[in-house]
């Protein structure tokens, strides 16, 4: 069944990614280099002396995202499926820009049947969007999702996904990463405790995402229809999700339970299949 939704404001933004022209890494990277910024590829340290921020992406994979780059004529538009047969606590999805679109699940359980789930998520879209994938290249990633007791590392301030800052409900990340990018460049400069910043910043939020993902989690295929329902009869979308993400006292109280029912894979070995190829173990080496 579909659910069309509405909003008043850009309900999001395409944001392209990676070493291409015109992507934010790309101009990140600009950016540094007009500045003065030494930047240095395939340079790896094994220990850090001086002031240093560490950045270097996840640590374990709460959630992982696999599908598809592809060309496609199908017109511009964004499709969403919350599907536990497709997507396990998560949702799957469709986004088409200027002929290029992007397909993938975003799973938060039973990553070893993560090739199983992309090839129902394709057959899903092809049936109800008609998309032609032109030139399809495989893509996926994974998500860590923590609330860090301290975000340093000795005295390293840690940014992104390597401290946990992610949202926990979505696996939305960019703003949080940058966000506590200046917050540790703000802490080396000054001397503020980096861990006092970022609670300050966002451990409200955090807490709030915490207990937006054990309740989705929890609700399954017949509450996942309900939750559509629900927003799609809402007149603007955006304003809907604002109030769901605020940080409100039903959601403080929920916070200790949801704490106790959320458990981070930060600790957690790989897949136990030996020799696995998914995308959990790529990032982090198979089992034996």
């Amino acid at each position: 069944r579909a659910y069309p939704i509405r909003s008043d404001d850009p309900l999001f933004y395409m944001v392209e990614r990676g070493p291409g022209e015109g992507s934010l890494d790309s101009a990140l990277l600009r950016q540094a280099l007009s500045l003065g910024v030494d930047v240095r590829f395939d340079s790896r340290l094994d220990t850090l002396a001086g002031p240093g921020i560490l950045a270097t992406g996840p640590k374990a994979a709460d959630a992982i995202a696999v599908g598809y780059h592809f060309e496609t004529q199908l017109d511009d538009g964004f499709w969403v499926i919350c599907d536990d047969r497709l997507a396990p606590k998560g949702y799957a999805y469709l986004l088409v820009m200027n002929g290029r679109g992007n397909l993938k699940t975003c799973m938060f359980a039973e990553f070893d049947k993560e090739r199983e789930y992309l090839s129902r998520t394709v057959e899903a879209f092809v049936t109800l969007t008609g998309v032609d994938m032109i030139d399809p290249m495989p893509h996926g990633g994974t998500g860590n999702f923590r609330i860090p007791l301290s975000a340093c590392s000795g005295r390293h301030p840690m940014v992104g996904e390597q401290a946990g800052f992610q949202d926990t409900l979505w696996g939305f990340g960019m703003r949080l990463a940058i966000q506590s990018g200046i917050l540790a460049a703000e802490s080396l400069l000054s001397g503020k405790p980096y861990d006092a910043l970022w609670r300050e910043a966002f451990l409200p939020q955090m807490r709030t995402s915490v207990v937006n993902r054990v309740l989705f989690g929890s609700l399954g295929n017949p509450g996942y229809r309900w939750f559509l329902s629900r927003f799609s009869s809402h007149p603007d979308l955006r304003g809907a999700l604002a109030w769901h993400y605020r940080t409100t006292w039903p959601k403080r109280l929920l916070y200790p339970w949801a704490k106790r029912r959320y458990l981070s894979r930060r600790k957690e070995a790989a897949c136990h299949t030996r020799d696995c190829g998914c995308i959990y173990c790529r990032g982090h080496g198979s089992n034996a």
